[in-house]
């Protein structure tokens, strides 16, 4: 027999490029798995190229490292034919390993069928030297190498299927599994070369008519690098999936986080409390035990907002947060609602352990606290409610605690009180309330009155504001101060102003057309309104709806609500005004504005407050109304003055330079049917008194 020998540096090549081959059939098969239609069919075509060409590449440096003491060449034919067989296995092993199942039977048919496949193209690959005599073959090592194919397909196989998804750390279970593929496809060839024997004597048949070994080595190593490209390219894009699946996850913890906590103190919102109440309400009533809410709400705390701005307010809400959670148990919940209102549930309390820990709360809230060198304090007033005496579920565990809470304030603050029955009646009065309030805003009870506002040169209607009313069924008509602090406390102040605006604009567009077309609509925006992200479309659909001029709306925004969030305050109402409408500072002089805010508010107009003008004639408030008057003129603003009770107010504001006046003496607030009657064919310079 012809002696032979192996190229080292050829040998480690092919197991190199049986490795890649192996990752990338790996890694195909989970890209065919995870798609479907028309992609699935381009990445199993894809893989399958891949993979025939790594497998039959492979095969032909292994050909390269072995030798022979004759010349050597491969039959053109015979060798499209082995890479052909390769291409045609691989896409069998592609398609199989992406079905929903494997089971035992289907696994050890693909394997022969693949294993045969691969024995084929090796065979055939050997079989394109055209060797004359031909090649003897060892008949154990050749039922050896066509085992070792069919097992190594098998193995193949299962670790495809296995490794098809992606999961944590896939990537390096792809590489290990490469590994031992590779190796199982370079052993089932170089045990093929082993059970290979040349008789001496033997020639190549191919080494005059088809491809020598340079012409081999060429198209090899453009396989090769084919290869490699495409296991690098996915392995980039492997890296790249990595990275953006753990942005993604990381993103969606983020999110997962803000939607159950609260921005400012990092504790759980009111979702993730309900969430954490009912998970208890079920434990205690599997295990018949108790547990208790605690209703937290802070007294003073506006003030120390007012006074000394709202970014002291967020740090002292921190700092209350922190306290309440070094106070309470690790088991407890801690959170948030929102404002300075915040709930503990305690889990497994009997009614002393809460007594207990709320005077523990009132004593460590109502500390000083110092904040970037000011010193606060407040305090803070807690209702206790329990389960299962004081309600059977979530909602009724809040508002009893709630009403505890408000009993608490009510008798002095700085206490804490649990909720008795005899609470029930205010409880279950704010409840009816803002079930009444949400059934008014489907009912259409509410109305707008609207009272005049006079040029007080002329005496001559300019405008009017729209005043809320609620015609509630059983009260009669009910005024603002009765329902708009529980509207705001529970948000549903957001559909009712929205339903305010749009109808003062179609009122305001029905005067108009009845002639009074120089006059405005002045309509009075809450804080909780103006921190809504849907405000300035709110007021663009009203006017475009209504047809409205947007110079003929005025939103009044209250000082305090304008100071309460200076910054955001005057980005929001910087959109307003880049819409055309009119922004006005109402009840001036009751709050604590800073005048460089002021100074950037982009209002138009000025409105003191009637606490002024209520004592205006014969009390030193002329000279705060001279001076407020006068500021407003430095800053460009019109200045109207509300609450114009008697003759002698209205002749004093218009001496002292009031643009326009407002009030009972002038004009009542009353319906739009009523006030269109008044009017009598007045149009634009009739006065109503």
């Amino acid at each position: 027999m012809l002696a032979s020998s192996y190229s080292t540096v050829l040998v480690i090549a092919s197991l190199v490029t049986a490795v890649l081959a192996s990752y990338t059939a790996l890694n195909m098969a989970g890209r065919v798995a995870n798609t479907k239609g028309r992609a699935a069919a381009l990445w199993l075509v894809g893989g399958s190229f891949a993979m025939g060409f790594g497998i039959w590449s492979m095969h032909f440096i292994g050909m390269l490292a072995f030798s022979l003491p004759i010349p050597l060449g491969y039959d053109l034919a015979l060798t499209a034919l082995s890479l052909a067989i390769a291409i045609g296995s691989s896409a069998f092993a592609l398609w199989l390993v992406c079905q929903e199942t494997l089971p035992f039977s289907r696994l050890t048919f693909g394997a022969i069928l693949m294993g045969s496949g691969i024995a084929s193209m090796h065979y055939t690959g050997m079989a394109a030297m055209l060797m004359q005599p031909g090649i003897v073959y060892t008949p154990w090592l050749f039922v050896l190498s066509i085992l070792i194919a069919i097992c190594a397909s098998g193995a193949a196989l299962w670790i495809a299927f296995r490794l098809r998804a992606d999961y944590d750390r896939v990537l390096f279970a792809r590489i290990g599994a490469s590994l031992v593929m590779g190796c199982a496809i370079v052993g089932m060839h170089y045990t093929g070369m082993a059970a290979a024997q040349f008789p001496v004597g033997s020639i190549c048949g191919a080494a005059v008519s088809g491809m020598d070994n340079q012409w081999i080595a060429i198209l090899v190593i453009l396989v090769s690098l084919a290869v490699f490209a495409i296991a690098l390219i996915i392995s980039m894009l492997d890296v790249r999936t990595s990275i953006l699946a753990s942005s993604l996850d990381q993103a969606n913890s983020e999110l997962v986080h803000l939607a159950l906590h609260d921005n400012l103190t990092g504790l759980p919102n009111r979702i993730l409390l309900n969430d954490r109440i009912e998970q208890a309400i079920t434990k205690a009533t599997r295990k018949s035990t108790r547990f208790s809410l605690l209703f937290m709400d802070l007294d003073g705390f506006k003030a120390v907002n007012d006074i000394n701005g709202h970014h002291i307010g967020d740090q002292l809400l921190i700092q209350v947060a922190k306290r309440v959670t070094e106070t309470a148990r690790g088991e407890d919940t801690v959170a948030r609602l929102g404002g300075d209102e915040f709930v503990l549930l305690i889990e497994q309390g009997e009614p002393e352990d809460s007594a207990t820990l709320a005077q523990r709360l009132v004593e460590e809230v109502a500390k000083p606290y110092l904040l970037e060198g000011v010193t606060v304090q407040v305090s803070t007033s807690i209702g206790v409610a329990l389960f299962p005496d004081d309600g059977a579920n979530t909602h009724e565990l809040m508002v009893n605690a709630d009403a505890a809470m408000y009993h608490a304030k009510q008798y002095g603050r700085n206490d804490y009180y649990f909720f008795e029955r005899a609470m029930n009646e205010d409880a279950h009065r704010q409840l009816r309330l803002q079930q009444d309030l949400q059934a008014a805003l489907h009912e259409d009870q509410f109305i707008l009155h609207y009272q005049p506002k006079i040029q007080s040169s002329d005496n001559a209607v300019i405008g009017l504001e729209a005043l809320l009313r609620w015609k509630r069924p059983g009260h009669g008509v009910v005024g603002p101060n009765d329902f708009l602090p529980l509207a705001e406390r529970t948000g549903l102040i957001v559909p009712i102003g929205n339903w305010v605006i749009n109808e003062a604009c179609r009122q305001m567009r029905a005067l108009q057309d009845d002639g009074f077309r120089t006059w405005s609509m002045a309509v009075n925006i809450s804080s909780v309104q103006l921190g809504h992200a849907k405000l300035v479309d709110v007021v663009r659909d009203a006017l475009d709806h209504n047809r409205l001029a947007p110079q003929h709306l005025i939103l009044e925004i209250t000082e305090t609500t304008a100071m309460g969030d200076a910054e955001a305050s005057l980005a929001v109402l910087e959109r307003l005004t880049r819409l055309g409408v009119n922004v006005s500072i109402d009840d001036f002089g009751t709050g604590y504005s800073s005048l460089l805010y002021l100074k950037k508010l982009p209002a138009n107009e000025l409105k003191i407050d009637r606490g002024f003008v209520s004592e205006l004639v014969d009390t030193d408030d002329e000279a705060i109304v001279s001076a407020i008057i006068g500021l407003g003129k430095t800053l460009g603003l019109k200045i109207v003055a509300e609450g114009v009770e008697t003759e002698a107010q209205q002749k004093l504001l218009s001496q002292l330079g009031c643009d326009t006046l407002q009030g009972y003496h002038l004009g009542i607030p009353m319906t739009a049917e009523t006030l269109v009657k008044s009017l009598n064919g007045a149009k634009d310079v009739t006065p109503l008194i």
